[in-house]
């Protein structure tokens, strides 16, 4: 059903990434959606108020949530389809992140209602009135959410969503709250066992869990996470398959929405190598990425590195060696010595682990007099930076490059 109808409504799997067409899988996804919540909410409350059943009655509000939440998404998917602007050179698609966020938020706000209810009905001591149609039509609210659940991850998976993520996950811990109350019912009805309003809790509990996790997988791009490490590998590759190309460092990754992450790095490439054919090669390099599909832009900077000078590559090795003695992970690049007017700068930048509990300045002056030592003459001046460090050619650390 769920293929039969996305071909009816997108055709064959289009282009994920064309925001257009994002946004009709938006407002599918959210028609869908709006629907049939609605439906559940109107038949469990009316159940609810018919048989006293707060858990059922809960799931309803829950429901009606939802609908709420079918809106936001249409709306949120609409304005991340929207081109860009003077106001928003890299588009809107960062909206579909808010709006899964607003979901997410939505989501804890009713389960904390729900469980105040919950406890108030734990206080009181009231029991639910229920029947077998009860436990009939739980059981089809059952079987719609998690068929909602699994449309809503169809179609997260054709356009690598966090706001459908989110709502499929919702779906699916619907279908967990509503199982929940349907076995409160069944324990009342065979059972005269009360336990509709610890029921109605546990739903609450649920739904809050799932809300917060999904909160936070919405949160994170916009905070700014950190690049795939496969994304990283995969650019790294196509930059070294120029055996020219010496490494890269200073990989900065921007995600404006799915389908819309720009980017900007470093690449090492020898001092003597002819500019013009620099830069071509990192416009290459550029391009392959690009066509790949592995990010929607990216712009190299290249760092000369003076591959013939044996004093540099001594020197290299020595802050080399001093740093990682600090911490395995410290990586040094960007390597110049200069002649002053009589004085001598062995200028680098250090890149340091975030998790490194040395501050910067530490770090700094621990290799600075560790090269002191070694060259009294010679003064060391470097640029400090946290990150993941520099991607070399395994060779080229063999020599000492």
């Amino acid at each position: 059903m769920t293929q039969l109808l996305l071909r009816l409504t997108m055709g064959k799997d289009p282009a994920n990434d064309d925001p257009v067409v994002r946004s009709r899988y938006g407002s599918v996804a959210g028609g869908v959606g709006l629907c049939c919540n609605l439906s559940l909410a109107v038949l469990k409350l009316v159940l609810g108020l018919v048989t006293g059943a707060v858990s059922i009655a809960a799931d309803a509000v829950n429901n009606f949530s939802d609908s709420c939440v079918s809106v936001i998404t249409l709306v949120g998917f609409r304005i991340a389809g929207k081109s860009a602007d003077k106001e928003h050179p890299y588009g809107h698609g960062r909206a579909e992140y808010v709006a899964g966020f607003i979901i997410s938020a939505a989501v804890v706000a009713v389960a904390l209602e729900l469980f105040k209810t919950s406890v108030e009905r734990i206080v009181a001591g009231s029991a639910p009135e229920v029947d077998i149609l009860t436990t009939v039509l739980l059981a089809v609210a059952i079987a719609v959410k998690l068929w909602m659940g699994l449309f809503y991850s169809e179609i997260a998976r054709r356009i690598n969503s966090p706001a459908m993520r989110a709502s499929a996950l919702d779906s699916l811990t619907d279908c967990i709250s509503t199982a929940v109350a349907l076995v409160s019912v069944l324990l009342m009805l065979f059972f005269g066992i009360n336990v509709d309003a610890w029921a109605g809790a546990l739903v609450a509990v649920l739904v809050m869990i799932a809300g917060v996790r999904s909160a936070y997988e919405t949160i994170e791009p916009l905070l700014g996470r950190a690049p795939d490490k496969e994304l990283v590998s995969e650019i790294a590759a196509i930059a070294h398959k120029f055996d020219v190309v010496l490494g890269m460092h200073d990989l900065r990754v921007h995600e404006y929405g799915p389908g819309q992450t720009i980017a900007s790095m470093h690449v090492e490439l020898p001092c003597t190598m002819e500019l013009m054919r620099a830069h071509e090669l990192v416009d290459r390099i550029e391009q392959e990425i690009i066509e790949k599909g592995l990010l929607r832009e990216i712009t190299i900077h290249i760092d000369p590195v003076a591959v013939d000078d044996e004093e540099l590559k001594k020197l290299k090795a020595e802050v080399r060696q001093l740093a990682r003695e600090v911490d395995a992970g410290i990586n040094v690049h960007d390597f110049r010595l200069l002649n002053e007017g009589g004085r001598r700068r062995l200028v680098c930048e250090v890149m340091s682990p975030y998790e490194l509990k040395l501050s910067d300045k530490e770090l700094a002056e621990r290799i600075a007099e560790g090269m002191k030592k070694k060259h009294p003459e010679l003064e060391l001046e470097t640029v400090m930076e946290r990150g993941e460090g520099i991607l070399e050619k395994y060779e080229d650390r063999k020599k000492g490059v």
